[in-house]
């Protein structure tokens, strides 16, 4: 009862806010049209298999397991479900699902209306998905249920004296393919032994983009053969840093991704830069080899950008956390971020096999990239451990298909 009135309270709180926030407004306006979208688009006769990811990290972990779902298993049909609208938004379109929509809110109702609808044949939760209703529902029936790339911590819910309601959510699951050893250990203290430690499937998926990365000659011609700083997802007191480091350093060249692409936040990049610099979006073959430094003002090139760097920076280690370090490490080079990073075990992974560094403030910046400006072996060594910590870790995919019935 108590996580029904949540439930409500949140859908209330959505519906209140919807006018006056873009994202609410969305997330409604693609709610009121799920059960229409459904009944024109599903299509009788066909076994769907349900793939559910909050927003589009947990798509980009899910990706490579729908991908080869749909590539050896041709005669299924598979449904894509967003919670957050920056997922939907961003992959509505997506051509490796047959249906792209909202979630319903997990209110009972709502769940038994969606469920009659699409009568999934399986479905995958990826990584913190543990609605309890649409759990409940799916078990009660036998429509089998896994977890992809969770990870469970001792801090959460489902392992303190109060969380008997919550664990029992987790017995929904016919199998939950966890990313380490501890996070199974956890699961066996509460009873729960239909587990399987697989890894992440976030590692087949860079490798993925690595194969698939664009060729992009600009940028290949503003390179040249110069020692070149990729920092991607790049926040303000990121950028503090690595221009300072830049406009003193002739002999390397930067390229700017930043997180946040406004207006306001590039003229705040620019007034930094006190060597020649240009736009991404203004660049042309005779302006490229003027400019030290590329800021990339455009969505969808920073995993491709990567592979022509020297040294990758990841942001947003100096804010709430830092960004995707693999799509950097996944090309053999030294990745670098700021302090907030415990949350991720990749990044703590990297650091620990040497293929990655942690800075806090400008001095360790500038150690560090002056050793490895200077020192061509710690360049190719700490480039080696970070590509083959990714190649290390692979398979996920494969070894979640070996336990699936299908």
């Amino acid at each position: 009862m108590i996580y029904n009135l949540i439930i409500a309270l949140y859908d209330l709180a959505v519906h209140i806010i919807s006018p006056f926030s873009r994202k609410p407004r969305k997330m409604m306006k693609g709610h009121w049209v799920v059960y229409e979208l459904l009944r024109q688009q599903l299509e009788p006769g066909y076994h769907y298999i349900w793939f559910h990811a909050a927003s589009l990290g947990e798509f980009e972990q899910g990706r490579p397991l729908m991908e080869k779902i749909r590539a050896s298993y041709p005669e299924y049909k598979l449904l894509l479900t967003f919670f957050s609208p920056s997922g939907y938004e961003v992959r509505k379109n997506y051509r490796g699902a047959d249906i792209v929509c909202y979630l319903p809110f997990d209110k009972p109702r709502n769940v038994k209306k969606f469920l009659d609808l699409v009568n999934p044949c399986m479905a995958f939760f990826i990584k913190y998905e543990f609605w309890k209703n649409y759990l409940d529902e799916l078990h009660s029936r036998r429509i089998p249920v896994y977890s992809v790339s969770s990870i469970f911590r001792k801090g959460q819910i489902f392992f303190k004296w109060y969380g008997g309601t919550y664990r029992n959510v987790l017995r929904n699951f016919d199998y939950l393919f966890v990313q380490n050893e501890r996070s199974k250990r956890f699961l066996a203290k509460i009873g729960i032994n239909r587990a399987m430690v697989v890894g992440d499937t976030r590692f087949d998926r860079v490798l993925q983009i690595r194969q698939e990365a664009k060729e992009l000659p600009l940028v290949e011609l503003f390179k040249g053969k110069a020692m070149t700083f990729v920092a991607g997802s790049s926040w303000q007191p990121d950028e503090d840093l690595f221009i300072e480091y830049f406009n003193t350093h002739p002999e390397m060249k930067l390229i700017i991704a930043p997180h946040v692409i406004d207006e306001n936040h590039l003229v705040e990049i620019v007034s930094k830069l006190k060597r020649p610099y240009v736009r991404y979006s203004r660049a042309d073959e005779k302006n490229v080899l003027k400019a030290d430094c590329l800021i990339i003002d455009c969505f969808g090139l920073l995993s491709s950008i990567y592979r022509y760097g020297e040294i990758a920076y990841i942001g947003g280690g100096f804010g709430v956390g830092i960004h995707n370090t693999l799509e950097a490490a996944v090309y053999g080079i030294p990745v670098i971020f700021g302090p907030k990073y415990q949350k991720f075990q990749e990044a703590v992974q990297l650091i620990e096999n040497k293929g990655a560094y942690c800075i806090k403030n400008y001095v360790e910046l500038k150690v560090l990239l002056d050793r490895l400006m200077t020192d061509d072996e710690f360049l190719r060594d700490t480039g080696y451990r970070a590509g083959s910590y990714v190649t290390d870790n692979a398979g996920a995919t494969d070894k979640i298909l070996s336990v699936i019935n299908f």
